[in-house]
């Protein structure tokens, strides 16, 4: 195992190079991660767990909804973070200061598209959408099956 890497040194040290996210980013996707170990019933802090880029993402949804509600679109994006591509930015300047580790199938694109920003933290908080009234059939008037023409007799 190598040396212990101090996690808000290598946060100093990335800033200093990519000023792009606040350090509560990072902190916040330590967080995140550690919620994402939890949710698969594993005591965080023990051996290293692999998460996949979606698990990561879904994991920073889940958290930034469950602490900021709905300023949690405003909260993230205060901080730098603006899509999942961002969460992945993080993980991999982490993963260059060792302080995460990655297998050598994860790779940046595995955090593309994960979900939609703006669909994913506003939705949650919309109204519910309610169908439209039932309108009840029109009975139509004067269609009745007998023949009402007069009769021609003669």
């Amino acid at each position: 195992m190598g040396p212990v890497v101090d996690f808000d040194e290598a946060v100093a040290r990335i800033r200093a190079r990519d000023p792009r996210y606040d350090e509560a980013a990072y902190q916040f996707l330590r967080e995140a991660l550690d919620y994402a170990v939890q949710a698969r019933g594993l005591p965080v802090g023990g051996r290293p767990t692999h998460l996949t880029g979606q698990q990561v993402c879904h994991a920073v949804r889940q958290l930034a909804l469950d602490q900021f509600g709905p300023m949690a679109r405003r909260v993230l994006a205060h901080w730098g973070i603006e899509s999942t591509e961002d969460i992945g930015e993080l993980v991999f300047h982490l993963v260059r200061e060792r302080v995460l580790l990655a297998s050598p199938d994860d790779k940046p694109e595995d955090f593309v598209s994960v979900y939609d920003f703006d669909e994913a933290f506003r939705f949650p908080f919309l109204p519910p959408v309610e169908p439209p009234p039932r309108r009840r059939p029109r009975r139509r008037r004067g269609s009745r099956t007998t023949d009402r023409r007069p009769s021609h007799e003669s």
